[in-house]
């Protein structure tokens, strides 16, 4: 049996008890999603929408730093925390069902702190200027999910994977219908070609192609303007604090007019009742078999990483071509999330990946303190107009370097700070405002127990 150590229970101000395997499986996210975030960051945030991959930088290293980053872990960090927020909502909801009087109470407590965490993310996105912010959304997105909460695991996955394989009629439809219509538009103009006559209803279809070509050039040419824009107000020589603002501000109003908010809180809710049922099934804290995370790791990267190495190829061409990746995308991420999951408790029951793998339970611990500090140091000091106004300066090989280089130092402060302390300071405002009641900002003072994560 492996075993790691954390802190004991009453080491929280708020009496709340800590699962090392779940801080472990948080903190790897909340600094992975730095290396999905750092090009938005560094570079134009509407470069995403382009699908333009040479705007950031096309090198060889820039290529392979790309490739990877793609296929292993493009939207993989915002699953775990999804996954993972969807076991804390059973944890929390249990532990105040044991102390309320009734469900509706513990719905009530429930809603008032996801509203505050909602609350935390408009400040994030308006005050710290990151349209990226995914606190507001999982705030909400927890509201709906809370309500399947007492659902056995069975019907929480299902609806979960339900929802996640819909995404509100995208996926595989949009692949299906981009297809279809153009091989149907193909074989008309190769007819049209071959001097063959063709019906009212062929010309039709041309029609509606040609209509959608144009509509795609319309909307291509509108984004590489809002990229320029962007470029040219965030930029050192060029931008300032008052267009770099303007820039945030425009980017999350226009995504939230245009329903992108309805997509980004369908895809969390779905997750979290996923992350709930294998909280309750045992599997996100390490409570299943050796040779069962073996056989989810296995079969999890053979789907994930197979798909997403197929759609990464797709995506290098930027032709425009319908993808596979546009069907297999949810399912590829989930896959691989899952795989990364098994992964860490396979690395967990050996000696060497348990003390490898124990430094990231601190970063758990102080997961939205680090995911507040991610955007204070790449905002506001590495590529604002002002500071080391590094924007527009880096390619994809140098963005990942210096995620790297800004997760090592958080790193290193997380285990220096849980060492003194018992709560980091996000974390101490969020809980204080939960609870309406400064909690104790207390110094650590209680000797560690063992706890075990993977049983033998």
């Amino acid at each position: 049996m492996v075993t790691m150590t954390t802190l004991a229970p009453t080491d929280e101000p708020d009496g709340a008890a800590r699962i090392a395997g779940l801080d472990v499986l948080r903190g790897l996210a909340i600094l992975g999603i730095l290396f999905m975030n750092i090009p938005d960051m560094g570079a134009s945030l509407w470069v995403m929408f382009s699908g333009d991959l040479t705007h950031v930088g096309w090198t060889a290293a820039d290529r392979i730093a790309w490739f990877l980053r793609e296929i292993l872990a493009t939207g993989t960090a915002r699953c775990l925390l999804e996954m993972l927020f969807g076991a804390g909502m059973v944890i929390l909801t249990d532990r105040a069902a044991q102390a309320a009087a009734g469900r509706w109470a513990v719905l009530r407590a429930y809603w008032w702190r996801s509203l505050v965490l909602f609350l935390f993310g408009v400040v994030h996105v308006f005050v710290l200027l990151w349209p990226g912010d995914i606190l507001h959304t999982y705030g909400l997105a927890a509201m709906i999910a809370v309500l399947f909460r007492r659902l056995k695991p069975g019907w929480l996955l299902g609806i979960g994977l339900l929802m996640a394989l819909t995404q509100l009629g995208g996926g595989g439809y949009g692949y299906y219908q981009a297809t279809a219509t153009r091989a149907a538009a193909d074989a008309i103009e190769a007819k049209q070609a071959a001097g063959r006559p063709i019906s009212a209803a062929e010309r039709e279809t041309l029609a509606e192609q040609e209509k959608r070509r144009a509509e795609r050039a319309k909307d291509r040419a509108e984004n590489d303007a809002r990229v320029v824009a962007e470029d040219k107000a965030r930029a050192a020589a060029t931008g300032s604090f008052a267009t770099w603002a303007d820039a945030a501000w425009d980017a999350i109003i226009w995504m939230e007019s245009r329903g992108f908010e309805l997509l980004f809180v369908w895809e969390a809710a779905s997750t979290m009742l996923i992350g709930a049922a294998l909280y309750k099934w045992g599997v996100l804290q390490g409570r299943r078999s050796r040779s069962f995370y073996w056989r989810l790791t296995t079969i999890a990267y053979a789907v994930g990483l197979g798909s997403r190495t197929v759609g990464a190829l797709d995506q290098m061409r930027m032709d425009g071509a319908p993808s596979i990746i546009w069907s297999l995308a949810e399912v590829a991420r989930i896959a691989t999330t899952l795989g990364h999951v098994g992964l860490v408790y396979l690395l967990l029951a050996t000696a060497a990946g348990s003390r490898v793998l124990r430094t990231f339970e601190a970063a758990g611990r102080t997961a939205l303190t680090l995911y507040i500090l991610q955007t204070i140091a790449c905002l506001w000091i590495l590529y604002p107009p002002f500071a080391l106004g590094l924007y527009g300066q880096q390619g994809w090989a140098a963005m990942m370097l210096t995620a790297l280089a800004v997760n090592l130092g958080l790193l290193w402060l997380a285990n220096w700070y849980v060492s003194r302390f018992a709560v980091a300071p996000v974390e101490w405002a969020w809980r204080s405002l939960v609870e309406r009641r400064w909690l104790a900002f207390a110094r650590r003072g209680i000797k560690a127990a063992p706890t075990d994560v993977v049983p033998a």
